[in-house]
């Protein structure tokens, strides 16, 4: 089952408390104290991620919406698994990934988001400008013989 990881937990609870920031600086709204009691459990045991089927639904709640304010899918319309790449170019996805998007759950969809940028290597990240720089570059002298 996928897993909500908890790097999305603390972004979520970073986004509940600029929305709605404690009025004494001890309570907890609602939605924090939901996500801070996942978090917590996390932490306590160890663990990187909270089973997604059995997250608590007032967390999971909180959690999507800050899921929903997240851009949807990494595509930068540079498609290459389409031209038969296992790894999209531009955005890092699997063929799988690109082709099973919209049926993925979003606990799904951010372990790819997850993987694409912690691998970092896809255009989406700025790689294509690199590839730019070792290109020779072009030969700045008139080609007509005027100077």
């Amino acid at each position: 089952m996928p897993g909500i990881h908890i790097t999305d937990i603390e972004a979520a609870i970073n986004y509940w408390r600029e929305r709605t920031p404690s009025p004494d600086g001890i309570t907890l709204g609602p939605e924090l104290r939901a996500l801070a009691e996942v978090y917590a459990l996390l932490v306590f045991y160890h663990e990187e991620e909270a089973d997604e089927a059995s997250f608590p639904a007032k967390a999971m709640a909180a959690w999507r919406v800050w899921y929903d304010t997240t851009a949807d899918t990494p595509c930068i319309a540079i498609c290459s698994t389409s031209q038969g790449d296992a790894l999209c170019k531009g955005c890092g996805r699997s063929f799988d990934e690109v082709q099973h998007w919209p049926a993925m759950s979003p606990g799904e969809k951010r372990a790819s988001w997850r993987r694409i940028t912690l691998e970092g290597n896809s255009w989406r990240f700025g790689r294509y400008a690199d590839r730019a720089l070792e290109k020779k570059p072009l030969d700045s002298s008139p080609t007509n013989g005027s100077a």
